[in-house]
């Protein structure tokens, strides 16, 4: 019953110093780079043993509030600096990011034949017997992946798609050339999610930091074609986020 109580004590003061400390970042208290009190300091303030103080500031880190430097301590991540993003599919992801200035990057890192999936299919309006392809791309900002993009289309719609997915960095650079040049979005939808292992991996965030999952589709505006099902995943603590003030299709 002993380790119990103190298990259970010690994880109440763990979680204390973290509710203190998230609330003096987001007030003001602290500024971005400002360095934080060490593990001794918090440790006597909060009579707690150094460990749950230590264990406290690895949290704080993981939900990416802080980060360290080796031998100097504890500062304040700067979390301003968070990347505005209109959820809207009529502009692509590349020139939303080159537009605004940033040091953007996206590599290609599968081109991969799907199994039947009903509500894919459904929302290529492909056959049964159709073959759709997902190609994923892991976009940079400052050589920081941001986020996952998951473009499935359908060979009957783009025949080249097996051989050329590979290469794909952008959909809608792939899309103009093949004479689409006008898109709108189907109605999206949205998500959150903790990320996988792979995912991760990917993204070089902890399983604390929350995905926001966006769900939606690509049209080609003259033909009313639907182009591809949209799945992407984005690090929640690298964007703001607005909607757009009109859906462009209903």
């Amino acid at each position: 019953m002993f380790l119990i109580a103190e298990g259970v004590w010690a994880l109440s003061g763990e979680m204390l110093i973290v509710d203190k400390l998230v609330f003096q970042i987001i007030s003001g208290k602290y500024n971005a780079h400002d360095k934080l009190p060490s593990e001794n300091v918090i440790a006597d303030q909060y009579k707690v043993p150094r460990i749950t103080a230590r264990k406290a500031y690895e949290r704080l880190e993981e939900l990416g509030y802080i980060y360290k430097k080796q031998g100097k301590g504890s500062y304040v991540k700067d979390r301003h600096k968070q990347i505005e993003l209109v959820l809207s599919g009529d502009v692509s992801f590349s020139q939303k990011m080159i537009e605004k200035g940033y040091d953007f990057q996206s590599n290609n890192i599968f081109c991969k034949e799907i199994k039947y999936n009903k509500k894919i299919y459904d929302f290529l309006a492909a056959d049964h017997d159709d073959r759709i392809y997902k190609v994923g791309r892991l976009r940079f900002i400052d050589q920081q992946p941001i986020a996952i993009h998951i473009s499935y289309v359908a060979k009957s719609v783009f025949n080249d798609i097996d051989t050329v997915g590979m290469n794909i960095t952008s959909m809608f650079k792939y899309y103009n050339s093949k004479g689409y040049n006008e898109f709108c979005s189907k109605p999206s939808i949205l998500s959150v999610s903790f990320p996988t292992k792979s995912q991760r991996e990917l993204l070089g965030c902890t399983y604390l930091i929350p995905l926001l999952i966006l769900e939606s589709g690509c049209i080609d505006k003259r033909s009313c074609r639907v182009l591809e099902y949209t799945r992407i995943l984005y690090r929640s603590d690298c964007f703001s986020f607005s909607m757009p003030t009109q859906h462009q299709m209903p």
